[in-house]
């Protein structure tokens, strides 16, 4: 069955169909040449769904559809601007320092690249930034989404391997800094080489104004991460919290949604959501099918069996998710990847969150390369820059990634600091 499975994957994955019908197509033909009954189709499809922590998911995309209409973003990128608006190349580094800002908001790196391109290409085309650079760096520092908390691809790993979310969302925390220092320096040596443009002078009285206007957009992340490691409530209860919140400040503090725009908010949060959930129940039931006939052991077995030496195993895990991430989103190939590498991870003596910001990185530079990186396209679809060019002006970001990857695979200390303190 299991050559069946993964080989109608391949066809269907070739012929370009959507994944969440590549998993469902795939899983029933599997049914049905193993004689399974076909009404398991709906038990996997109800059991996947049926999920108290999954709840957290449409949560956090209505509170990042709230904040997309609310001028939250905006007032963040002002604020960002007011502190590196003297160094050459200010609004490549206001993006970069913006990524990470957001990254703790709205937990989708596809939804910070939409927001930071519509507002910030424009900008910087304006200005005489190059325009490859320009959508690559808006690419990149979006997918932080994905690293900071809190994160949707973190919540779905620790969904998938009984992790504390908690803990996760803190260990994101290092990882996504360093790699959004990491586009920073590079932002700086780039603007240098080209004699890109400052944008004013830095004063005490214009950050403390701007800061004053984002406060309570900077305090989403802060109340989100402290409540949920605090045990004051749980990241489905924290989805909800943050969502009443962002409504709050984006109607009666900011005043730029009007009651007239909540049935477009919650159409688009409801069109995100079904988009994650059928990816959800279709991964489900192709990684029960996985399950039943023991790939998972097998792959961990062989794996195993190449070599003993740990650095060469952990190397080889990070290439296998790199190469899965080039052609599938973060979401099922967490679910299909994670039951079968955690072990792998824990007979190598790796903590599970680890190995989650592990996966989530690798996962991450999938959303910049091709031949599926969604961010990647949305940033050409916004910049216009066409996906070789945008590729080949990705490839220093690529590596910056990279870098940090491998510091968070060998200094265990990187993510687990902050939960171990």
């Amino acid at each position: 069955m299991g050559a069946v499975l993964f080989g109608l994957f391949a066809i269907l994955l070739i012929l370009g169909i959507p994944v969440a019908f590549v998993l469902a197509l795939s899983s029933i033909g599997a049914l049905v040449f193993a004689d399974y009954p076909l009404v398991v189709l709906g038990q996997r499809f109800f059991t996947a769904l049926d999920s108290f922590p999954f709840m957290a998911i449409p949560l956090f995309m209505l509170a990042g559809s709230i904040m997309g209409h609310g001028g939250i973003t905006r007032r963040i990128i002002d604020f960002a601007l007011s502190i590196v608006g003297n160094i050459r190349g200010a609004l490549s580094h206001v993006v970069a320092t913006s990524g990470i800002m957001m990254g703790g908001i709205s937990g989708s790196g596809v939804a910070d690249t939409a927001a930071l391109g519509s507002i910030m290409v424009p900008e910087m085309k304006r200005r005489k930034y190059d325009p490859g650079f320009s959508a690559a760096l808006v690419a990149a520092s979006g997918s932080i989404g994905l690293i900071i908390p809190p994160s949707i691809a973190l919540i779905i790993y620790g969904v998938a391997t009984q992790s504390s979310i908690g803990d996760l969302f803190i260990a994101g925390i290092i990882p996504g800094v360093l790699i959004g220092l990491g586009f920073f320096i590079y932002s700086y040596f780039v603007a240098r080489k080209n004699n890109y443009p400052k944008e004013g002078k830095v004063s005490f009285h214009g950050i403390w104004t701007s800061f004053k206007k984002a406060i309570w957009a900077l305090l989403m992340p802060i109340i989100i991460i402290f409540g949920i490691r605090g045990g004051v409530f749980t990241a489905t209860e924290g989805g909800a919290i943050i969502s009443v919140y962002a409504f709050l400040i984006s109607a009666f503090v900011y005043k730029e949604i009007k009651f007239k725009d909540i049935p477009k908010i919650f159409f688009d949060a409801a069109i995100s959501t079904a988009v994650i959930s059928t990816i959800i129940a279709a991964t489900t039931l192709f990684s029960w099918l996985l399950s039943s006939e023991q790939i998972p052991q097998q792959i961990t077995a062989s794996l195993l069996g190449i070599t003993e030496n740990p650095i060469i195993l952990l190397l080889l895990i990070n290439v296998i998710l790199l190469i899965c991430g080039m052609f599938l989103d973060s979401g099922p190939a967490i679910l299909l990847l994670a039951p079968i590498l955690a072990p792998v991870s824990a007979s190598l003596g790796l903590d599970p969150v680890q190995f989650g910001l592990i996966m989530v990185i690798n996962l991450t530079i999938g959303l910049l390369t091709p031949p599926v990186g969604t961010s990647m396209y949305v940033a050409s679809n916004i910049s216009g820059v066409p996906v070789m060019q945008l590729s080949k002006k990705l490839m220093p970001f690529w590596f910056i990634m990279i870098a940090v990857l491998l510091l968070v695979t060998f200094i265990p200390g990187i993510t687990t600091f902050f939960i171990e303190n």
